[in-house]
C-alpha cells in the first residue's frame, strides 16, 4: 500500500492508531508556550492536522482554531469533531492563510512529511508567510543521528471491527537527507488476521541542521520532548520540541 494510502484507506481507524497519544497535554504544553514566547493571541492553524483532535482542544481553550491536511477523509472526520473549525486541503509545503495566525503546530512528527530538505524549507518558508510578527510555530522532531533502526512502539486497542495492533519505527540508512517511517497494522476477527504494512518517506535531518534552516527566519528554542514541563533540550536525547518566534 503505497505512499498516504494507508491513512486514506484507514481514516476510520487513524484515532485507534493514536489511542495513546495524550492530545491534552500536548495541546496545553503549546498554549503555554504561546503564553512564554509567543503573542498570547488565539488565531491558531494545526498543520497536518488529521482528524483534528489538537484542533478540538485548542477550540476548547478559546482559540479561534483551523487546520490542514492532504487526505480528505481526514479533514471530513475533523469537521465533524471541530464543526467551529475551517479545514483545508493543502500540502504543507505549498500552504496559504487567508489571514495572518498566531499560532501554527505541527505535531506527532508530522513536519518530517516533508520528506526532503528543499520542501521542508519551502514548508518553513509557509509558515514564515502565515503568521504575524511575534507569532510562534511549534513542532516535535527527531535527530537522525540517534534513530535506532531496531526501536518499535506498539499498542492494541479493541473496535467494533475487531483487535487492532499498531506498530511503527524509524529507519535511517545512516547518510542523506531520506528516513523512512514503517508502519504496521494488524487486525483480528474471530482468530483470522488482517495486515497492512507501509512505509512512508521521511526527510532526515539533524537538529543542528535544522535549526540552521529555522534561524533566517526565526528565534529558535529547543526543547526536551516532555509535554509535562518546559525545559531546554539536554544536547543529547534524539527527540526535542522546537519553539520559533517569528522576528
Amino acid at each position: 500500500m503505497p505512499g498516504n494510502a494507508l491513512y486514506t484507506d484507514l481514516s476510520g481507524y487513524y484515532d485507534l492508531m493514536c489511542a495513546d497519544i495524550d492530545y491534552r497535554a500536548q495541546s496545553h504544553c503549546i498554549h503555554r508556550l504561546q503564553q512564554l514566547l509567543g503573542n498570547g493571541a488565539n488565531r491558531h492553524l494545526d498543520l497536518a492536522c488529521g482528524t483534528g483532535p489538537h484542533v478540538r482542544h485548542f477550540i476548547d481553550a478559546g482559540y479561534q482554531s483551523s487546520g490542514l491536511d492532504i487526505n480528505q477523509p481526514m479533514l471530513d472526520r475533523a469537521a465533524i469533531r471541530c464543526p467551529q473549525a475551517c479545514f483545508s486541503r493543502q500540502d504543507m509545503c505549498s500552504f496559504t492563510s487567508t489571514q495572518p495566525v498566531d499560532l501554527i503546530t505541527c505535531f506527532l512528527y508530522s513536519i518530517h512529511y516533508s520528506a526532503s530538505i528543499e520542501r521542508l524549507k519551502a514548508c518553513i518558508a509557509s509558515v514564515h508567510a502565515a503568521l504575524v510578527p511575534g507569532g510562534l510555530f511549534c513542532f516535535n522532531a527527531v535527530d537522525k543521528h540517534t534513530i535506532d533502526n531496531r526501536s518499535f512502539v506498539s499498542h492494541s486497542a479493541t473496535h467494533a471491527d475487531g483487535l487492532f495492533t499498531f506498530s511503527s519505527r524509524w529507519h535511517y540508512a545512516g547518510a542523506g537527507e531520506s528516513q523512512l517511517l514503517k508502519l504496521r497494522i494488524e487486525r483480528t476477527v474471530s482468530g483470522q488476521s488482517q495486515v497492512w504494512q507501509d512505509e512512508h518517506p521521511m526527510v532526515a535531518v539533524s537538529f543542528s541542521e535544522l535549526s540552521e534552516l529555522l534561524q533566517p527566519y526565526f528565534e529558535v528554542h529547543v526543547l526536551e520532548h516532555d509535554y509535562q514541563k518546559i525545559a531546554p533540550w539536554d544536547g543529547v536525547s534524539g527527540n526535542a520540541l522546537f519553539a520559533c518566534v517569528k522576528a
